[in-house]
């Protein structure tokens, strides 16, 4: 098949549907609306919240904490980046929070044999962790809620084990390749924000320019007309898999050479911020309609909302969980809302 004209994917993957002859003109631009509102209703929740907070806290809008954000964003956003693939082909991973923190203790450790043992190792184990997931769910037909919480408790275990039970720390040398990686700057910005940057922006060129970023919306949009249309339906689930797993051992591993350890505490609860951020986003999660740039946004109201609620002081951080859990709320209802409406348009 010819790789040309896949600037982006069909209509009807996108959950869009092509304007039949002599609609109404209100009609037609009730539902570009709609999907506006959809895709990008976060982004300009996101836009108010800055401003505001701007003008209401002193310190907001620093370069300080800006900068301080932007780093601690990157790795959510890592993860929230593979989750994405996940969710457009209507699938879920429950394992990305226990491969964080794997991926932490995997790189520490291999940082005793040299920075490219430990970049290496979290990735080739967690994505081996994700090439299992694929399996099961796309050649088992296992439901991935399943598959992808019991590989969640399996590699919990296995970093315990390799940390005695969390009661051994494994620390990454200053002055080391690895611990520049994670500390280091560059024109003012952490190198992990940099390298998340640049993972979206392969990301989006993946996603939406390229024949495999097809195949992963169709697979989302309906599953049994993607494979009779000649879409390899499992070896797509495969790879989506094993690229979250990839990216959530490589969230680990700069997270690690941030902290300049393999913190065995981090992680937890780190798979459902992940897809908050990407349902807030606009990502469905039935599948068949997401933007990586909707992820990142998801990740950046939430770790705004959660600056907000430090820079105020006098509330206790369980509100921040709170808060987001109320976008999310609002932002499925939502999502459902205008999916039935663009339906009966």
């Amino acid at each position: 098949m010819s790789a040309t004209n896949t600037d982006a994917p069909p209509a009807a993957t996108r959950g869009e549907r092509p304007a039949p002859a002599g609609e109404p003109v209100g009609a037609a631009r009730s539902e570009r609306v709609s999907a506006l509102v959809q895709q990008h209703g976060a982004l300009a929740v996101l836009v108010v919240v800055s401003v505001v907070a701007s003008f209401s806290f002193d310190s907001f809008a620093t370069g300080d904490n800006l900068g301080n954000m932007a780093t601690s964003s990157a790795f959510l956003a890592i993860v929230a980046l593979g989750m994405t693939f996940v969710i457009v082909t209507g699938g879920i991973d429950l394992s990305v929070g226990s491969l964080f923190a794997l991926g932490g203790v995997l790189a520490a450790w291999g940082s005793r044999h040299g920075t490219l043992v430990a970049l290496l190792l979290p990735l080739v184990v967690c994505g081996t962790v994700g090439v299992v997931n694929g399996l099961l769910v796309a050649r088992s037909r296992l439901a991935p809620f399943i598959v992808t919480l019991a590989a969640m408790l399996g590699a919990r275990g296995l970093m315990l084990a390799l940390t005695d039970e969390g009661a051994e720390t494994y620390l990454i040398g200053k002055g080391s390749f690895l611990a520049e990686l994670g500390q280091g700057s560059t024109l003012g910005l952490g190198n992990p924000v940099w390298i998340t940057l640049a993972l979206f922006a392969a990301g989006a060129v993946a996603l939406r320019r390229t024949r495999f970023g097809q195949h992963v919306y169709a697979v989302g949009g309906n599953e049994d007309a993607a494979a009779l249309m000649g879409v390899p339906v499992a070896r797509t689930k495969v790879l989506v898999y094993t690229l979250s797993g990839v990216l959530a051992g490589l969230a680990g591993a700069l997270n690690a050479a941030w902290l300049a350890s393999g913190v065995t505490i981090l992680g937890s609860g780190m798979e459902l911020e992940a897809i908050a951020a990407v349902v807030i986003g606009g990502t469905l999660l039935t599948g068949g309609l997401g933007h990586v740039s909707g992820a990142l946004v998801g990740v950046l109201l939430l770790k705004v909302i959660q600056n907000v609620i430090n820079q105020i002081g006098s509330l206790d951080s369980s509100y921040q969980q709170v808060v987001s859990g109320s976008f999310l709320a609002v932002v499925v209802v939502a999502q459902t809302w205008l999916g039935r409406r663009r339906q009966l348009m």
